[in-house]
């Protein structure tokens, strides 16, 4: 459904003396969704997650570049197409229900995502009901406004915005931040219903257990790069491949809780060869030399010189 190779963002900024520089936010994401199954893109903040997302649906400000492939069905994406198919075919989750308009009913706001994607009114009407229906809101829910609403209600509604416009890829932004821990589970689980339902969905989240519930496969982003896509199953197994993954994976509570010492390099200075090395055990002269591909191995890919087979 959608692939992603070699994708770069750089942003074109002015410093003191109006001196113009070129920031490389996005040097190399790899990624690839399939219909019908749940892709988790980890990382720390900075890694490119969000962007990732903007770049998907064209919304990226002015002064960014883009640089690789995009491909959804096999066709290029385009600002033109991205646009194109944003909110109709490509559905955002936003982070926050904060996206909501407080001065609307949730019932219109959702209405008027559903006729925005191509839906006559009374179509929209009915969807809207059928969606609310679906995820145990009230019909007198339509008629409320974002601040009376729960918190679990609000993200329901989110997650209905995206429903109703038959959207055949999702992309759910950080859903889960600062919810109690039965909404999480209940939102996943909704995001768990659409793969199901034969969507492809990508969760972008910095929260590892939470993307394990229900992704089939966790990408790993570090400083505007894939280094690790792997099967869900791999991170319980131990088969993870790259420094990087297995050092989040022991700083987890229930694991070792090792936290990784060192910072994500600034993208205005960014080391030429692997973006890991000033903080990896397995640094080697090869490393800072030159920056490694991404390469498949046990079933996965991995970007590292050093992982073995």
């Amino acid at each position: 459904m959608l692939s992603i190779s070699n994708l770069g963002v750089t942003f074109t900024q002015y410093d003191q003396g109006l001196r113009r520089k070129q920031l490389a936010v996005i040097t190399d994401l790899d990624l690839d969704v399939k219909a019908g199954e749940v892709v988790a893109v980890v990382g720390a903040s900075g890694s490119g997650k969000s962007l990732l997302a903007h770049a998907l649906l064209g919304i990226l400000p002015e002064n960014a570049a883009l640089s690789g492939t995009m491909r959804f069905k096999g066709e290029i994406l385009t600002p033109e197409r991205c646009r194109a198919l944003r909110g109709k075919t490509i559905a955002l989750i936003p982070q926050s229900i904060g996206y909501l308009d407080p001065l609307m009913t949730v019932g219109g706001q959702v209405q008027r995502v559903a006729q925005l994607a191509g839906r006559a009114k009374a179509e929209a009407s009915a969807s809207v009901s059928k969606t609310f229906a679906r995820y145990n809101l009230s019909e007198t829910v339509r008629d409320r406004y974002p601040f009376q609403l729960s918190g679990g209600m609000a993200r329901r509604v989110l997650v209905s915005t995206a429903v109703v416009t038959q959207a055949q890829l999702v992309i759910a932004d950080e859903p889960t931040p600062g919810l109690h821990p039965d909404v999480v589970v209940e939102t996943l689980n909704h995001l768990r219903e659409l793969a199901v339902e034969g969507r492809g969905v990508i969760l972008i989240t910095h929260d590892i257990e939470a993307a394990l519930q229900i992704a089939d496969r966790v990408a790993v982003f570090y400083a505007g790069t894939t280094v690790e896509i792997a099967a869900a199953k791999d991170f319980l197994s131990g088969n993870l491949r790259h420094p990087y993954t297995q050092a989040l994976w022991r700083s987890l509570p229930q694991n070792e809780f090792i936290p990784v010492p060192g910072n994500q390099p600034s993208p205005e200075q960014l080391p030429v060869g692997c973006l890991f090395s000033d903080r990896c055990d397995w640094v080697s002269e090869t490393c800072t030399a030159e920056r490694p591909q991404l390469r498949e191995l046990r079933s996965g890919w991995v970007r590292c010189v050093h992982a073995k087979g």
